[in-house]
């Protein structure tokens, strides 16, 4: 059985991993963290989480709780993912990173560890939106540049990155499919007398609002029709589920970064 800490077991998606821990009998939970400051450290994770008690209680004592690991899964802010990355790789735990808005020399950090340690790092757990990565690149290369591309995302008010990491990897996907540089076509809204659409452009979009989970569509159109990809979550279990998944299958994987497109084999 593998066993797994969950880092930011207080937040809506720590709490969504401990709730969908039950559908996962080959995964037991060892290690709930939060930051030191939390007002629920003490607490019993499954309690928080809305389940019952579970006998792992809230900590922010992470290097203690990730000795007794096999996977660390890691839902916390991008500033903080760093340390625990080391501190993994220092004690050869694999990891599962959700955490999104990771800059890039937080990135080379994850690089580094990866020579060390597996890990699987998505913007996106979701199985169905992974399928959607794979649908979107091939999709992009048989339309072809012909056809305009606009991704757009909905996320909830409290959403702190724009736009999001799924929402930029569907547009890197689109790249990949194209064979073209994402950088060099690629254009983050749309603002005054920009003038008519250059062929081969790439518009990335963020919403921003409400309670909405995640919504995402990419849009290809040209004159006479036009073809939408979109996933919408309508719940955090689908993350977790996922995310779950990844903590299941990196267990004795050799050093590397994967994402979660290895983890379902596409």
């Amino acid at each position: 059985m593998g066993k797994i800490v969950i880092i930011g077991a207080a937040g809506r998606m720590g709490r969504a991993l401990v709730r969908c821990l039950k559908q996962h009998p080959s995964l037991r939970l060892v290690g709930a963290i939060e930051h030191g400051e939390c007002p629920l450290i003490g607490r019993d994770a499954g309690t928080v989480a809305g389940e019952g008690e579970c006998g792992v209680l809230i900590s922010d004592d992470l290097a203690a709780c990730a000795a007794e690991a096999d996977v660390l899964i890691d839902f916390s802010l991008h500033t903080a993912v760093p340390a625990h990355v080391r501190l993994a790789a220092d004690l050869g735990k694999g990891m599962v990173i959700g955490t999104t808005g990771i800059f890039p020399a937080e990135n080379a950090i994850l690089q580094e560890a990866a020579h060390r340690i597996p890990i699987v790092w998505a913007p996106n757990m979701s199985v169905g939106v992974n399928l959607l990565f794979a649908m979107v690149r091939k999709a992009a290369g048989i339309l072809g540049p012909e056809y305009d591309v606009e991704v757009t995302e909905m996320h909830h008010r409290h959403k702190k990155d724009a736009p999001s990491g799924t929402a930029l990897r569907l547009a890197e996907k689109v790249a990949e499919g194209r064979r073209v540089d994402f950088n060099a076509v690629a254009v983050y809204g749309r603002e005054g007398q920009t003038g008519e659409r250059p062929s081969g452009q790439i518009g990335i979009h963020a919403l921003r609002g409400g309670d909405i989970i995640g919504d995402h569509t990419v849009m290809f159109a040209i004159d006479g029709e036009r073809v939408e990809l979109t996933h919408r979550a309508t719940s955090r279990d689908t993350f977790a589920m996922g995310a779950l998944r990844a903590a299941a299958w990196v267990i004795k994987r050799p050093p590397r970064m994967y994402d979660m497109q290895d983890v379902l084999g596409l």
